[in-house]
C-alpha cells in the first residue's frame, strides 16, 4: 500500500507498505484523508526527534476496515476520526479523565508497519499518511456519517488542540478577553474556540496580512501583524484575560506573557526546538499571572470529538473552511510547499 515514510534524511511517498491485522484491542482503518500538520514536518526538519523509518501523519480519517477481539464501539464501516491519544484507560490519570497525561500514552512507539520485511515505526500512535493504518480502539472514534471525511480528518489535531486548548486548558469565560498570536490550522482553531466561549475580544497577531480575512471569519474582532502594534494596547490597554501562542517561538512566548492582564494566563501550543529555553520577567507573573503548557488540547477525545460533530452540525464549529486544499498523496511534495510557504490554513492529503 501507499504511505509517506520518512527514513531519517528525506520523506518521499512509497508504495510497498504493510501493515499487520488488528490484535486484540485493535482497529484497522482505512484512511480517506489527512492533514498536512507542521509537527509532521517537525519530524523531517528535526524539531521533534523520533525514530525513523516512519509513517508520518497524525491527523486523519476514514473507515474501519477490520476489528480486534474485544472491540464493541465501532465496526467496519463506521466513520471515524483518529486520536493520537493511545492511553490505556486503566491507570490514575485516565480515571481522573485526563486521558492526555496517561504515561502509557507517552511511551515508545510502535511498529505495525514494515517495507521489505524491515518494521517501520508509527509516528503519534497513528501514522495516517498510509492507506491503512493500526490504532487502539480507545483512538478510533465514531463520528456521524454526514462529515465530510475530509473535515473530520482535522479534528484529530487541529480542532482538539486550539478549540480544546480554549473550553478545556485556559477555560475561556464568556467575556474575557483574547490574544492568538499566529494563525495558522492550531491559531485559527483558538480563534473559533474563543468565539464558541463567548469572548467579548479576540485579537489575532500575524505577519502575514492576507491572513486577516480568514482570521476574522474564525472569530477575530481585531487583527494586527504584530504583538508590539500600538493596535493591541489601544483595544487592550490592561492587557489580555488569555494570550495563545500558537508559532513555536520563544521570543513569541515572552511577548504572550508580556501581554497579559492581571490574573490572566499565557497558554502555549507551538512547537519549538525541543531543548529551546524562553526568558521572561518574573516578577510580571505575581499579580496571579500564570504559562500553561498544553498536550493535545487537554482533551478527553472520546467525548470532545463528538461535541466537535455536533457543534459542526449545528453550524457553530469551521471544519470545511479550515481545508484549504487536498492532494493525491503522491503530490505530497507539493503539499509541504504550500505549508511552508503559508499558503494554506490546511492541506489536505487524499486516499
Amino acid at each position: 500500500m501507499r504511505g509517506v515514510v520518512f527514513d531519517g534524511e528525506r520523506a518521499e511517498v512509497v508504495t510497498d507498505l504493510d501493515v499487520r491485522d488488528p490484535g486484540p484491542g485493535e482497529v484497522l482503518v482505512a484512511v480517506a484523508a489527512a492533514g498536512l500538520c507542521h509537527s509532521d514536518l517537525s519530524v523531517i526538519d528535526g524539531t521533534i526527534p523520533f525514530p525513523s523509518p516512519v509513517v508520518l501523519g497524525h491527523e486523519g480519517a476514514g473507515v474501519v476496515e477490520a476489528v480486534g477481539a474485544g472491540v464493541t464501539h465501532v465496526a467496519p464501516g463506521d466513520h471515524v476520526a483518529l486520536s493520537t491519544i493511545a492511553n490505556c484507560g486503566a491507570c490514575g490519570e485516565c480515571g481522573r479523565g485526563r486521558p492526555t497525561m496517561c504515561r502509557g500514552a507517552i511511551g515508545w512507539p510502535g511498529q505495525p508497519f514494515s517495507r521489505g520485511g524491515a518494521p517501520v515505526y508509527q509516528f503519534a500512535a497513528s501514522s495516517a499518511f498510509a492507506e491503512r493504518t493500526l490504532v487502539k480502539a480507545v483512538q478510533a472514534v465514531k463520528i456521524p456519517d454526514d462529515v465530510p471525511l475530509t473535515s473530520a480528518a482535522l479534528i484529530g489535531c487541529a480542532v482538539v488542540t486550539g478549540v480544546g486548548a480554549v473550553l478545556n486548558r485556559a477555560r475561556v469565560a464568556a467575556g474575557e478577553t483574547v490574544v492568538v498570536i499566529g494563525t495558522g490550522g492550531i491559531g485559527l482553531n483558538v480563534l473559533q474556540g474563543a468565539r464558541i466561549a463567548g469572548a467579548s475580544v479576540v485579537v489575532a497577531v500575524d505577519a502575514n496580512p492576507e491572513k486577516e480575512a480568514v482570521a476574522r471569519q474564525f472569530g477575530a474582532t481585531h487583527f494586527f501583524p504584530s504583538t508590539s502594534a500600538e493596535g493591541v494596547r489601544e483595544v487592550l490597554p490592561h492587557g489580555a484575560d488569555h494570550a495563545f501562542e500558537c508559532v513555536g517561538r520563544v521570543s513569541l512566548v515572552r511577548e504572550a506573557v508580556d501581554l497579559l492582564d492581571r490574573h490572566g494566563q499565557a497558554v502555549l501550543l507551538g512547537m519549538p526546538g525541543a531543548a529551546e529555553e524562553a526568558s521572561f520577567v518574573v516578577a510580571s507573573l505575581f499579580l496571579d499571572k500564570a504559562i500553561l503548557g498544553c498536550r493535545y488540547g487537554s482533551s478527553a477525545p472520546q467525548r470532545d470529538f463528538a461535541l466537535y460533530a455536533r457543534l459542526y452540525g449545528e453550524g457553530r464549529l469551521l471544519l470545511d473552511e479550515l481545508v484549504t486544499a487536498t492532494y493525491a498523496v503522491e503530490d505530497f511534495g507539493k503539499a509541504v510547499a504550500d505549508a511552508e510557504g503559508g499558503r494554506v490554513a490546511r492541506g489536505v492529503l487524499m486516499f
